[in-house]
């Protein structure tokens, strides 16, 4: 305990996190620790599930994994990504069941194997030993570990192996499954102001940039004021405001493959003639898989899927974003109502969900470039977005 004597003279002790901010640090440390390939233990639903990344565990968590459960582990996959193991579809046995269990035969569990399992990019060499693979029953918890990976970027697909609740885990970090599940609302609610200043940008002098952190102390997102959106609010209207989701390919390297690039600066450029806007730039990369999965989807586009069912075969759903995380900025911006930069009919529903008045959507659309145009073409016929005036 601290000893107060030790606190400044006139400070009264610090108040303890509440339970909400201790279970995001939890979660939050789950991440880490998988993201290093040490296992992790999920606890809940009267059972407790161990769980080690596919991605990055190495020989001593696997052993580790191995030595404290009580059956033999199992390999969670999403469906897609199991249906192209086994080389078979695979049905499901709920029709909200996301998850497929594998039996590992013995010669299957090394970890550069356990790595191409996870990895539609990598080559996928079975052998006699992976002939033999077949469904395993469903662990209790599997679809918590799944989220778990995914909240990491990480590729879904997981080592995992029943263990007996009363085990001390030797070491390894026991995270809750209803913290876990609760995590993206929890963590997009907690966000704070953390740091602003003026930034004068080539496409908008007047800007203000604001970063917000959540309570777990992760990746920041930013807020764009561009001239004066409190004015425009004050006097009754509603400013420009844009949903970004950072792209490093696309607004740093100009890559052609996607819009992400002039939308950006589009936006800004517009709000600047408007004479105000609010952008917000979520840390978001890649519909929310991050920048290492959306490079693989890449190369999965490249062998043929489009971008959509690139994100499937990865294990990850069609967008994985969360808007909460701009609704809770705009809130914190006290901006209740937008004229809305979008052709994602996601964002409209997102927002309006979330308590944001939606004054109206602005057609914020970029002709292709001769590379991005069944990318565009894609956004349009199965994401619904409204590309045409």
């Amino acid at each position: 305990m601290r000893n107060s004597a030790f606190l400044p003279s006139g400070h009264p002790a610090p108040r303890p996190p509440s339970a909400e901010t201790l279970a995001l640090r939890s979660v939050h440390r789950a991440v880490s620790d998988l993201r290093r390939g040490t296992p992790v233990i999920i606890a809940g639903e009267g059972a407790c599930l161990l769980v080690a990344a596919a991605e990055t565990v190495g020989a001593q968590g696997l052993a580790e994994l191995v030595a404290l459960a009580s059956a033999a582990p199992v390999l969670l996959l999403s469906p897609v990504r199991a249906a192209a193991i086994l080389q078979r579809p695979v049905p499901l046995n709920a029709p909200d069941e996301g998850a497929v269990a594998l039996r590992l035969p013995p010669g299957l569990t090394a970890p550069e194997r356990l790595r191409a399992f996870a990895d539609p990019t990598a080559e996928l060499l079975l052998g006699p030993e992976g002939q033999a693979m077949e469904r395993a029953p469903l662990p209790l918890l599997a679809a918590a570990g799944l989220s778990l990976a995914k909240l990491g970027r990480l590729l879904p697909a997981l080592v995992a192996a029943p263990m007996p609740q009363a085990a001390p885990g030797e070491g390894l970090l026991r995270v809750d499954s209803a913290d876990l599940l609760a995590y993206p609302a929890s963590a997009a609610t907690s966000l704070r102001r953390v740091g602003e200043a003026r930034v004068p940008l080539e496409d908008a002098p007047d800007t203000r940039i604001i970063a917000f952190r959540a309570a777990d102390g992760g990746i920041e997102h930013l807020a764009m004021l561009v001239g004066n959106p409190e004015a425009v609010l004050a006097a009754g209207g509603a400013p420009l405001a844009r949903l970004h989701s950072e792209c490093f390919t696309g607004d740093l390297l100009g890559s052609l493959r996607c819009d992400c690039g002039p939308q950006l600066k589009g936006a800004l450029r517009r709000m600047a003639e408007d004479g105000a806007g609010v952008l917000l730039y979520l840390a978001q990369e890649g519909r929310g898989i991050g920048l290492v999965n959306k490079l693989r989807a890449y190369t999965l586009q490249d062998q043929g899927l489009d971008t959509l069912d690139a994100n499937r075969a990865l294990g990850y759903g069609a967008d994985e974003r969360n808007f909460l995380v701009a609704a809770t900025m705009l809130r914190l911006l006290e901006v209740p109502r937008v004229r809305l930069l979008t052709n994602n009919p996601d964002k409209l529903a997102g927002l309006a969900a979330c308590g944001v008045e939606v004054v109206t959507r602005e057609q914020h659309a970029y002709a292709g470039n001769g590379v991005n145009d069944r990318y565009l073409a894609t956004k349009a016929e199965r994401f619904g977005h409204m590309l045409e005036e």
